[in-house]
Order: structure tokens, then C-alpha cells, then sequence
């Protein structure tokens, strides 16, 4: 399978094998990749989707690998991790690589009098990851910004540019999520503002980034563990209003600062955010995961749902 990749120099200039992944993640842990990518061009992006079809090779796009838990055993296929980094402008259009990092696109963007992208601040990631995922913080979410994007197609590594119709966005989903294409390059909408209005937005993202960290833990987790439940999912109403949000679940059956498993487990900060103490697993994580959804399960009769991705395992693991 990897002699035709070892005699084309070309694509033996970015893929490589046996790549270690556990240090590449927030969380710390997973095992190498099978084969491991990182084009340059939009054009190397399309020829490794080409190369992983032809060789029949299962494709995972990792960006900063903040949102994931890869395997113990690793990932039995293409591991992609593009270092599309460019940023451009022109009027209230930003252009930016998935590789690109959102602290270094918010910044970019208020260096150049353009707002809207500073209520992600103190989120780890990439425009891709986020993308993926339709990000979200509180009521804000990165579809409500974005215009158009550069994409490629797993079947036959062909770019294209789509909208935001084409997305799909809805809460934690997208297009992307059947992986039958891939981020590119991505453009967002913004507002043009004066340097006093620019001035604001700093301010208030360092508030944000504040208040994120007086929160959340700021390393070694994928941030929430499990997305909040759809309103169908729940019974539970307070002051006449749903209670779709997984954390309150977590919380009152005390697993914050609490459950461990090995070196795994759920954060003091919040009942909803896994840390990997020092050395820990990814099985521990899973079991740490696995008892968060039968305590909820037992309690509450019903079952959190992740929205950290898994990565390489070859059966489900969880609930």
C-alpha cells in the first residue's frame, strides 16, 4: 500500500507514516497515524484526499485538536493536518486558510478595524475545526459570519466554492460532518469599524478571555465533553422553560472535581469538561465519559451525547 507513495517524491514531501498524534491534541493522549499529511497548497490538500481514496484509506482533518480524543490504538488511515495559515481582507471580507488559528484570526481581524469574530476569544481551534462544527459561545455562532468557503471533495479531490446555504449549519452540525468534503479556506463577513469601536471590541475581548478562564479549564480537555440536549430529549422543565443544558444534569449528580478514572477526570471548574491530570489514557477518559452517561442515565433517564469527536476507535464507546 505504501510503495506507490514512497516512489512519488511529490507526495512523499508531505505524507509521512507512523506519526505520533498524543502531543498534536488538548488532550494529550491517542496513539500515531497511519499515514500523516501536512499540504501546503489547497492543490497538495486535493492529491492527499486523491491518494487516501485511491489506497481506499479513511481521512481525519485535524486542526489543533481541541475538540477530540483519538484512540489509544491510533488512527488507521490518513491523518490531514493542513497548515493553510493565510489571512487576507478586502472591504468587510475576511479570507482564511482552515489551518489558520482563531486567537490569530480575531487578532488579525481587529488590526484591521474589522469586528464581530472577538466573541470566540479564548476559544482553542482552527477555522476549520470551527467550521466543522459551527462553533458557538452563548448565542453567537461562526455561521452567523460566514459567506463562502473553498472546499474539497473526498471522491475525487475536485476544489469547489460553496455559501452558507450549502452548509447546512445547525447546532454542533454541518455539511462537513458526512466527510465527504473538506474545508479549504473559508470567508467571513464582518463589520468595518472605527478605531474607537475597535477599542471596545479589545476590551471586551479580554473580558471574555477573562471570564473563560475563571471558568473553564485552560488545558489537557477537549472543552464539553457532551453537547446540551435537544429540547425532545428532556423532560425536565424549570420556570416553564426546558433544561436542555448537560451541565446541569452533571452537576447535580456531584461529578465535578470528583470522578476520577486513572488520571482522567472531570474538572473542579466544570461538571461538563474532562482534564487529563498527567498521564492519563484515552481508555480513562471513555471511562471517566461512560460514567458520567450512566450516572445521568440512572438519575435522570437519559443519556448525555458527546460533542467531543472520537477518533479512531473502532467501535463506539460510549452509551
Amino acid at each position: 500500500m505504501l510503495a506507490p507513495l514512497i516512489e512519488n517524491k511529490n507526495l512523499a514531501s508531505f505524507i509521512s507514516t507512523n506519526e505520533p498524534l498524543a502531543s498534536k491534541t488538548w488532550f494529550q493522549t491517542g496513539g500515531p497515524a497511519k499515514l500523516y499529511a501536512t499540504p501546503s497548497t489547497p492543490e497538495q490538500f486535493a492529491q492527499a484526499i486523491s491518494f487516501a481514496h485511491q489506497h481506499q484509506q479513511d481521512i481525519f482533518v485535524l486542526g489543533e485538536g481541541a475538540n477530540i480524543l483519538i484512540a489509544d490504538e491510533g488512527f488507521d488511515g490518513l491523518v490531514i493536518h493542513p497548515p493553510l495559515k493565510s489571512i487576507s481582507h478586502q472591504g468587510d471580507l475576511v479570507m482564511a486558510g482552515a489551518g489558520v488559528s482563531l486567537p490569530d484570526l480575531i487578532e488579525y481581524c481587529l488590526a484591521h478595524n474589522l469586528i464581530g469574530l472577538e466573541e470566540f476569544s479564548g476559544i482553542p481551534g482552527t477555522v476549520g475545526g470551527a467550521v466543522f462544527i459551527n462553533l458557538h459561545y452563548f448565542e453567537f455562532l461562526i455561521s452567523q459570519f460566514l459567506v463562502s468557503a473553498q472546499i474539497v471533495e473526498k471522491e475525487n479531490g475536485n476544489l469547489s466554492t460553496v455559501d452558507n446555504a450549502w452548509f447546512n449549519f445547525g447546532y454542533n452540525q454541518s455539511t462537513l460532518h458526512a466527510k465527504k468534503h473538506y474545508l479549504i479556506e473559508a470567508t467571513f463577513k464582518l463589520n468595518k469599524v472605527s478605531d474607537y469601536e475597535v477599542a471596545f471590541a479589545r476590551g471586551r475581548r479580554k473580558e471574555i478571555i477573562r471570564h473563560r478562564a475563571r471558568r473553564y479549564p485552560q488545558s489537557h480537555t477537549c472543552g464539553s465533553f457532551f453537547r446540551n440536549f435537544h429540547p425532545d430529549e428532556v423532560t425536565l422543565q424549570i420556570d416553564g422553560k426546558k433544561m436542555i443544558y448537560v451541565a446541569y444534569y452533571l452537576d447535580k449528580i456531584g461529578v465535578k472535581g470528583n470522578l476520577k478514572v486513572g488520571d482522567a477526570m472531570v474538572s473542579y471548574q466544570h461538571a461538563n469538561m474532562i482534564v487529563n491530570c498527567g498521564k492519563g489514557t484515552s481508555a480513562d477518559i471513555i471511562a471517566v465519559a461512560r460514567s458520567m452517561q450512566e450516572l445521568v442515565h440512572k438519575e435522570y433517564g437519559i443519556i448525555p451525547q458527546t460533542e467531543c469527536l472520537m477518533v479512531g476507535f473502532k467501535q463506539w464507546p460510549l452509551l
